[in-house]
């Protein structure tokens, strides 16, 4: 069996460790124990992953003496709102919870956020341990304590930073893993390569079809890889006032596609076509050079995720942007790449060229 890896996160107040390794759920109760003052926890799931995984972690829990309190909310992105939460809080504080209480976050990225913010937000705060049962959600959204909910006008513009005291993931939950779903987290694989290690893409666009054949062993050091390379950018800013504004490539574009489409983009969809503009200005500022915008776009094809065809009013994107949350001063800030594993922030760019980018997509 691969024994896993197990990634630190320094940061000066709140440090803690991201263990990855198959079969990690069955025994996770004990880890879970060791990190807790209170033998209380609340486990916060969806209606998709509640049914395939909630058992598995209850009788963990169990066997450890912990007593569990559970929530469940509908799935889907669509549900990601204060209306939704507002039972769960009614839940937790009606089992009269603690501060010492950790809540467990079971699903994708989408219950990481909104676990997240309860845990941040209920007495004030309370700890939040993270076990991330899609790729999106191991490889960057279970990582660097960013909490949130939707709102009307955009993705994402409720929310707090509330670290993790621990994050467990285990790759064989990955099995249940609709095939969308896990082209999905490979977006954010793409991403990081892109932003960071030329190597790790190199590397990537080898062994692509080794991640959507759910080759455990590659997964697992794909999903060690990732969260390495997060890692460091969190450390490095942990409140998103500079470099950590570098996991945003392709999300400027993207935020603004998921929500003019409804989500009937996913959110990997999104970020694969906002990296594909990103590129696309890239290039056109003379950034970036034609060979290597060539091989991204060819590496988010191989992963099956679009990199065209989309079916929305350009204007309608531009205008979503914005109102996003990284733009400054009145001007979107667009993460671009100046080679392949080194990003640049830029805020100025003409508006013809954020159009042309996103006519692009269309095509």
């Amino acid at each position: 069996m691969n024994a896993g890896s197990v990634v630190r996160v320094n940061l000066p107040d709140s440090p803690y460790d991201i263990t990855v390794r198959p079969g990690l759920l069955a025994d996770i109760g004990t880890a879970i124990a060791s990190q807790s003052k209170s033998r209380k926890v609340a486990v916060i799931t969806d209606s998709r992953v509640g049914p395939l995984y909630r058992k598995a972690l209850a009788a963990a829990l169990a066997a450890a003496g912990l007593e569990e309190i559970f929530a469940m909310i509908p799935h889907g992105e669509t549900y990601k709102t204060i209306q939704y939460l507002l039972p769960v809080y009614d839940q937790l504080l009606g089992a009269k919870i603690e501060r010492s209480t950790p809540v467990i976050a079971l699903g994708g990225g989408v219950i990481g956020d909104m676990a997240g913010f309860v845990a941040a937000t209920v007495l004030r705060g309370v700890p939040f341990i993270q076990i991330p049962t899609t790729l999106l959600a191991m490889v960057d959204a279970s990582v660097g304590g960013k909490t949130g909910i939707n709102h009307a006008v955009g993705k994402n513009l409720i929310g707090a930073f509330h670290q993790p005291i621990a994050v467990y993931a285990d790759p064989e939950v990955l099995k249940t893993l609709p095939p969308r779903e896990l082209r999905g987290g490979l977006a954010e694989c793409i991403k990081h390569d892109c932003i960071r290690d030329a190597d790790g893409f190199a590397a990537l666009e080898q062994n692509i079809a080794r991640a959507l054949s759910l080759d455990l062993d590659y997964l697992t050091e794909l999903v060690a890889h990732n969260v390495a390379i997060k890692a460091r950018v969190v450390e490095a800013d942990q409140f998103e006032n500079g470099e950590r504004a570098h996991l945003n490539f392709g999300h400027t574009f993207g935020h603004a596609i998921e929500t003019i489409s409804q989500y009937q983009y996913s959110h990997g969809e999104a970020v694969a076509l906002g990296m594909v503009g990103a590129v696309y200005m890239s290039e056109k500022l003379g950034l970036l050079d034609e060979a290597s915008r060539r091989r991204i776009v060819g590496v988010i094809e191989l992963a099956g995720l679009p990199v065209r065809g989309m079916k929305l009013d350009p204007q309608a994107v531009i205008d979503a942007m914005i109102f996003d949350k990284k733009v400054k001063g009145g001007k979107i800030r667009f993460i671009l790449l100046d080679r392949i594993g080194h990003a640049v922030i830029q805020d100025d760019l003409p508006p013809e060229l954020v159009r042309e980018a996103v006519e692009s997509l269309r095509d």
